[in-house]
């Protein structure tokens, strides 16, 4: 006994003809990656404490935070910079500072935050305080950027030998679009920019490569499978036949990160939010944009041996040759 499920997602024998929007889902995904670009050079990333250095101290108060008079505290003790924010519970409170020129600055910083917070909130306890240098914050950045660079590398080589060039190279330059997307989604929302958004963005590359792999997989299952079929339609059948599992994977992700963004607090919010936005970028990527790639680099290679013979052409019969009741036979009958 077979048991079907409840609802799907998308229903059976769908046939919709994605590559029709094809050039158009590339020039949009142009656009967005060359504004994602100049956004980045110009306001540029908020680039967090990992990246910029600084200080970041937590706090507890006795009550719930009044970050109203916790920042009025911390403009009249002259520390109009700081960044504060609450950190999970209603009576954590994380502040960020940037970097002090010496030693003694960093101190008397930190004096005066913890005086702003005892005026504020009487019993307010500092429960760490972390310094990063700014030699250590550029090597972090370095390092950041250089893990972005070895798994997309890793990515293409992986592809490559797993399929045709022509599947690794259109899986990497839409990887590296959806790359550029997200940091410009980190430049509109001022998310800062550390090692928990490279995490993220390291997640997002992950996720979409996997994705690509199952329709790059059922294409090639149909290259073998329909030999005579168009590249073009075989295309549009294999993202149909994937699509109810392509969408109910990033559903039950999108669901499950939701909850994450809206009640995760400052450490876990920034993150799901950058993945909530690296789920539909790389599922709608690997539709509207890995697919036309390939299909604009394979269209002559691999499709090339598979072509069908041209039918033998009938032969035409001699006027009069082998007609009922004439006697005579079919031209070269012997």
């Amino acid at each position: 006994m077979f048991y079907r499920p409840l609802f799907r997602l998308v229903p059976d024998g769908t046939r919709i003809n994605f590559m029709r929007g094809r050039f158009m889902g590339l020039i949009v995904s142009a656009v967005l990656s060359t504004a994602s670009i100049a956004l980045f050079f110009h306001p540029g990333l908020t680039l967090g404490i990992d990246f910029k250095g600084g200080l970041v101290m937590e706090a507890r108060t006795p009550q719930p935070a009044d970050f109203a008079k916790i920042r009025a505290a911390m403009a009249s003790q002259g520390v109009r910079e700081a960044g504060v924010q609450r950190f999970g519970a209603d009576d954590s409170v994380l502040i960020k500072l940037d970097a002090q020129p010496n030693q003694d600055a960093t101190q008397q910083m930190v004096g005066h935050v913890r005086a702003a917070l005892e005026a504020a909130q009487p019993g307010t306890k500092i429960l760490r305080t972390d310094a990063v240098g700014a030699s250590v914050s550029a090597e972090l950045f370095r390092n950041g950027m250089l893990a972005l660079g070895i798994s997309l590398l890793m990515i293409l080589v992986y592809i490559w030998f797993r399929f045709e060039w022509q599947f690794a190279v259109g899986a990497v330059a839409t990887l590296v679009l959806d790359l550029t997307k997200a940091i410009g989604f980190l430049v509109l929302t001022h998310l800062e920019f550390d090692l928990v958004m490279v995490g993220a963005i390291l997640t997002i590359l992950g996720y979409s490569t996997n994705d690509k792999v199952v329709v790059y997989d059922r294409m090639r299952e149909n290259l073998r499978k329909y030999k005579t079929m168009p590249l073009r339609q075989l295309i549009d059948l294999s993202i149909n036949e994937t699509l109810n599992r392509t969408l109910g994977t990033s559903v039950t992700l999108f669901l499950a990160a939701l909850p994450l963004a809206l009640w995760g607090g400052a450490t876990l919010s920034a993150f799901a939010w950058v993945m909530l936005f690296g789920i539909v970028v790389g599922t709608s990527s690997s539709i509207f944009i890995a697919a036309p790639i390939l299909l604009f680099l394979g269209e002559n290679r691999l499709r090339r041996d598979s072509q069908a013979p041209a039918a033998a052409k009938p032969a035409v019969a001699q006027p009069g040759a082998g007609k009922p009741g004439t006697g005579k036979p079919a031209a070269g009958a012997q």
